[in-house]
């Protein structure tokens, strides 16, 4: 098959794909979806904990010269970023790609949507959204706290890896030049990810003891989208500066309210000890 030939047959697939499957697999988490996450971290030992996120870079090979520097990121080459949310059995709920491989953590989740529906509604109270670790935990309750953290955040890592192992498209460095086939090919993978998730899941360890909860817990409930919007996807375009900085300062408020919390924690664990309630 001719190289011309070969991009348009992947442009046709990813676009298919998209088309009939987008629905399904990049759908925000329903009701049901969130009490099977949930349960399943409270077995875990980190009840409330949604997923895990964080970002992969996707290198750019043939970025146009005039972008280079703003895409280029500590590596020295041009990329595109991937922020993701997965949870233990991998599949990815909320995914953000095209940011600038220039850009780090804290200003990727800036320009993340993740949170739009929750920052823009005055209604909800400021409680903590991320669980950060120590970096040199002292106190054995911090170690112990490090040490569980440390493996269940693992899970989007491991998504990334799964993602970049079943579709080696990713993990090589990127040939074209639109942006906009970058994202198509993106989100191609990601639904075909969710895909295998789904058909495997029932292999997985404690899906025994899972289902059996769904069975008794879940008959009564409704299996309503909780956010209307699915994936949100962007391209490498400008953002809008004035979302970006409400973004970021309501970002900013957010973890100084948790930095308030945890000393207010740890002055009542030194004062009280363990059984301060």
């Amino acid at each position: 098959m001719g190289q011309k030939t070969s991009r348009k047959s992947l442009l046709h697939f990813t676009q298919g794909v998209i088309k009939h499957f987008a629905e399904e697999y990049l759908r925000s988490p329903t009701d049901k979806d969130l009490r099977r996450i949930l349960y399943q971290n409270e077995m875990r030992g980190f009840p409330g904990m949604i997923g895990s996120i964080d970002c992969m870079h996707w290198e750019w090979k043939n970025c146009p010269n005039a972008w280079k520097g703003q895409y280029q990121g500590r590596s020295g080459n041009a990329s595109l970023i991937l922020e993701a949310v997965a949870d233990q059995d991998l599949w990815i709920w909320h995914s953000v790609f095209g940011i600038p491989g220039s850009c780090n953590d804290l200003n990727v989740l800036y320009r993340s949507p993740v949170f739009d529906d929750v920052l823009q509604d005055g209604i909800y109270p400021n409680w903590a959204t991320f669980i950060q670790g120590f970096t040199r935990p002292q106190l054995q309750k911090h170690k112990l706290f490090a040490d569980r953290q440390a493996h269940v955040r693992k899970d989007v890592e491991r998504a990334f890896g799964v993602l970049q192992a079943r579709f080696a498209i990713i993990r090589q460095p990127s040939f074209a030049y639109d942006e906009d086939i970058l994202s198509d090919i993106m989100k191609a993978c990601l639904i075909m990810h969710n895909m295998l998730v789904e058909d495997e899941r029932d292999m997985y360890i404690r899906a025994d003891v899972l289902r059996r909860y769904y069975e008794q817990d879940l008959s009564s409930s409704s299996a309503t989208v909780n956010n209307g919007e699915p994936f949100e996807f962007q391209a490498g375009r400008p953002v809008n500066i004035n979302d970006y900085l409400g973004r970021r300062v309501a970002m900013r408020n957010r973890q100084t309210h948790q930095s308030l919390k945890d000393d207010l924690i740890e002055h009542n664990w030194q004062k009280y000890g363990p059984n301060n309630q």
